[in-house]
């Protein structure tokens, strides 16, 4: 809208309203210089633009400083979905990406994170975090991680002293495991990130929040690799951690 200023002929007059013109607008920088009140309009508009490239330059600069994102929920929840969403965003804006996965998880792919919904990104597989350490680049700045509950509880430190560093470092994983016990490392790296984000699965009985992991496969190993044929995500009400296996329904397919 076009700035009004008052204008008259002589005292006693009528009030006539004309626009003001925009070279009349005092300038940013000559309000932080204390001279709005001299005629320096073609120094106002070059400071003005000066102020401005500035600004646009500290508004877009990636900051120095690095932090650690955790995505965690029970499986079917979306963690590796939205972990290759987030790395995915960075590789468009063109900065430096690395991601990882631990060696034993080839249920899709050998060298990519591949979610249940069959998004897809390239990693590196790794046997540890010693190793992922060391295939790190230094031009790096964002690192992502997926299934961080396969890794050795060293991933903690490592994901720590990455941050302090200046590299953005993303997990994804399991925060309890199928007992609903604390599956490690995932919650303490939790402790020591930024920003954590708790994913919720649909359960697969009633449809409510699944917040749990139900194993249907007899088995007491702590890890058993596997999808919808071992694993359900369930509710608060639906989990039932004496069910080993999903009860015949008494159906028969012609």
């Amino acid at each position: 809208m076009t700035p009004l200023t008052v204008s008259s002929s002589s005292t006693n007059g009528p009030v006539r309203l004309r626009p003001r013109s925009c070279d009349q607008r005092p300038a940013l920088a000559d309000f932080i210089n204390g001279t709005t009140g001299q005629d320096t309009r073609p120094r106002q508009r070059a400071d003005s633009s000066l102020l401005y490239l500035l600004a646009s330059h500290l508004m877009l600069r990636r900051s120095t400083g690095g932090w650690v994102e955790v995505i965690c929920g029970p499986m079917f929840s979306g963690k590796s979905e939205e972990l290759i969403r987030r790395v995915t965003r960075s590789k468009i804006a063109r900065i430096p990406v690395q991601v990882f996965k631990p060696q034993l998880d080839n249920r899709y792919a050998d060298n990519e994170v591949v979610s249940h919904s069959f998004m897809k990104v390239e990693a590196t597989p790794v046997s540890g975090s010693l190793e992922l350490l060391k295939t790190i680049a230094d031009a790096t700045e964002v690192i992502g991680i997926d299934e961080g509950q396969f890794f050795d509880d060293g991933l903690v430190d490592i994901v720590d002293n990455l941050a302090a560093t200046g590299k953005q470092v993303i997990v994804a994983g399991l925060d309890t495991d199928y007992l609903r016990r604390p599956f490690e490392p995932i919650p303490s790296l939790c402790d020591r990130a930024e920003y954590v984000t708790k994913m919720l699965a649909v359960c697969h009985r009633c449809g409510g929040p699944g917040m749990y992991t139900q194993r249907i496969v007899r088995s007491d190993d702590l890890v058993v690799l596997g999808a919808l044929d071992a694993y359900e995500a369930r509710c608060r009400m639906c989990y039932d951690p004496t069910e080993p296996e999903q009860p015949e329904l008494g159906l028969t397919g012609e």
